[in-house]
């Protein structure tokens, strides 16, 4: 059974494994996105984000905090100048995992980890979709009986719809009776009519 067991050991000791996900949250940091197997990825990701959401206060309190994973002053420096800044108003939910089939060699499901808000083809995209939604109330049960046609108008309407769907049966046409051609019309003209 594994009750309470939330942490993925990843195959390695504790030392080896706060190591090895300090250096992919440096990499990441630097470079905003990273390739790795899913099993990291997943863990990395419970690893750094209380870290961004530590950033958005800046003093020297968090500095040193965030500092003691990292281990690189380049990284906290830039987390605390640049990310920061971008996710300021995100509340959470700062990487995305994005699959990328299985490695060759081992079958082992791989990823890409990357910042969100870093992601310009996605953000143009969202920013796309996002100006074609409009939200609308819902209508109140009034507002919506108001617009519903009523049971006479109903039938009507179904009525027509039904004459639409039906194909209309063609009937034998019988031959027309020879008529006789209209025999030109004098017409009147200025000299005619005085």
């Amino acid at each position: 059974m594994r009750h309470g067991k939330k942490i993925n050991h990843l195959g390695r000791t504790s030392s080896h494994r706060k190591a090895m996900l300090s250096n992919m949250a440096t990499s990441l940091i630097l470079h905003k996105r990273i390739s790795t197997t899913l099993a990291k990825a997943k863990a990395l990701r419970t690893y750094i984000e209380p870290l961004i959401t530590r950033s958005k206060e800046d003093s020297t309190h968090s500095r040193r905090l965030v500092f003691s994973y990292l281990q690189s002053k380049e990284a906290v420096s830039e987390l605390f100048r640049e990310i920061s800044q971008k996710v300021a108003e995100r509340p959470g939910g700062y990487t995305r995992i994005l699959k990328t089939g299985n490695r060759l060699g081992d079958n082992a499901d791989m990823c890409i980890v990357e910042l969100v808000d870093y992601n310009e083809t996605m953000l143009s995209t969202k920013e796309a979709v996002k100006a074609k939604a409009t939200r609308r109330r819902r209508t109140t049960k009034k507002a919506a009986d108001e617009t519903k046609p009523t049971g006479k108008e109903q039938a009507e309407v179904t009525a027509e719809e039904k004459a639409a769907k039906k194909p209309r049966k063609t009937a034998k046409k019988e031959p027309e009776a020879e008529v006789a051609p209209d025999l030109p019309v004098a017409e009147e003209t200025e000299e005619s009519k005085e």
